[in-house]
């Protein structure tokens, strides 16, 4: 098959698809004009969030036979369409699940122990103990928003901390060893440190809002490590302030381009964005969870095995 790569990824998946028979066009720097131009020929794409896999794109390509986006995600791509066409769609959430674990777990501990305010003050020569007093995640509650891949992965790592894990989802039965699924009205009950592992859909779009904060009985920790358009930047803000989130791990942001590659969609910073910048108690990090050396390699390697144990060696 001849795979069209819209994006710059691991070696080994050229290296393996090339081993396997097939061939490889890279097309990094072609603008999606230039891509379709040949788009007949193309059998197989793979993809990170350079850009939008819509009708016209789909259109445009009849001989496509899948799409692999190395990534968690589906959501650059319209699914139910490319589903109607046939198209195979492959995505690698088991590739950088446990980057994403890491780095909400290290978010926590560094929210909790006042670790970017204390170094900053230090470096300027400040030395204040009592200040940066922090707390201590053990005997607190964990609760955990969308229990797919990266929710267990990230319980998985709480097991070394004496804490109770519970776990939402929308789809029944997924709690495990490592996390008690209960019904969210329990979740709000008791939860005081949240962690969201969900998709970006439709009904997760703006989710954590005013009404959604205010549901919980506790003032909690927030960690966002999902999708930055699942939460409400100005009500965000809004808790913080008012001390119903007590601090907030922020990955992703809801002015993220759909591309993820850069913050703002609009040249200058919204005002919701800019009063979160103020605050103390919000650490950031340029949706960067997932993405570590090891993952790098991992996210390759999975999207390599479901095309091959799909469409098998080339002919």
């Amino acid at each position: 098959m001849i795979i069209l790569h819209a994006d710059s990824n691991h070696p080994l998946l050229l290296k393996k698809l090339e081993e396997a028979g097939h061939r490889n066009i890279v097309a990094y720097n072609q603008t999606v004009e230039e891509i379709l131009e040949n788009g007949h020929l193309i059998d197989g794409l793979v993809i990170r969030s350079r850009f939008y896999i819509g009708r016209e794109f789909l259109d445009a390509t009849p001989n496509l036979k899948f799409i692999g986006r190395v990534g968690a995600g589906l959501e650059s791509i319209d699914v139910e369409y490319a589903k109607e066409k046939g198209i195979s769609l492959f995505s690698a959430p088991e590739g950088n699940r446990n980057a994403v674990a890491e780095h909400a777990l290290g978010m926590i501990l560094s929210l909790f122990n006042k670790f970017n305010k204390a170094d900053r003050e230090v470096r300027k020569g400040y030395w204040h103990r009592e200040a940066n007093r922090g707390i201590e995640l053990d005997g607190k509650t964990v609760g955990i928003l969308g229990y797919g891949n990266m929710g267990k992965a990230f319980a998985k790592k709480l097991r070394g901390f004496e804490v109770e894990v519970l776990c939402y989802d929308i789809k029944p039965g997924v709690g495990d060893i490592n996390a008690r699924q209960v019904e969210f009205a329990e979740f709000q009950e008791k939860v005081e440190v949240l962690s969201l592992h969900t998709p970006w859909t439709a009904e997760t779009n703006m989710m954590v809002d005013s009404h959604f904060i205010n549901g919980f009985k506790n003032p909690f920790w927030f960690i966002n490590t999902a999708r930055g358009k699942s939460v409400v930047t100005a009500d965000l803000v809004q808790a913080l302030i008012e001390g119903k989130i007590l601090g907030a791990g922020l990955d992703v942001l809801e002015y993220e381009k759909s591309s993820f590659e850069s913050l703002f969609a609009e040249k200058e910073i919204p005002e919701a964005l800019q009063e979160l910048m103020f605050l103390e108690n919000v650490l950031f990090t340029p949706h960067v969870a997932g993405w570590t050396e090891e993952s790098l390699e991992k996210l390759a390697q999975t999207i390599v095995d479901k095309i091959l144990a799909r469409f098998g060696k080339g002919k």
